[in-house]
C-alpha cells in the first residue's frame, strides 16, 4: 500500500462570487497547536484578519501573508482528537 507524504489539499466550493483574479485559499493544520502556529506566523509577518477561535478550543484563525493572500490555521489533529 502506497501512503502519500506531504500536505493534504482540500478544494471546496464557496457561495461568494469571484471578485478578483483567481486565488488559492489554504487551510493549514499544524503539527503544533493552532495557537502556537498562529503566533509563529504572526512573528514571520502574517496579519490576523479574522479570529474565529472559541473558548472551548474549537474554531480557526484567518491570517494574511504580506501580499494579502488569506489562509486559515485550523486545530491540529491532536487538538481535534482530544
Amino acid at each position: 500500500m502506497l501512503l502519500a507524504e506531504g500536505p493534504v489539499l482540500f478544494f471546496n466550493q464557496v457561495p461568494e462570487p469571484k471578485t478578483v483574479k483567481n486565488r488559492l485559499h489554504l487551510c493549514l493544520r499544524p503539527d503544533t497547536t493552532r495557537d502556537e502556529e498562529v503566533e509563529r506566523l504572526l512573528g514571520l509577518g502574517a496579519t490576523l484578519v479574522g479570529d474565529h477561535r472559541n473558548p472551548d478550543g474549537t474554531g480557526w484563525a484567518i491570517l494574511a501573508d504580506p501580499e494579502g493572500n488569506e489562509f486559515c490555521v485550523l486545530r491540529s489533529e491532536s487538538e481535534r482528537s482530544a
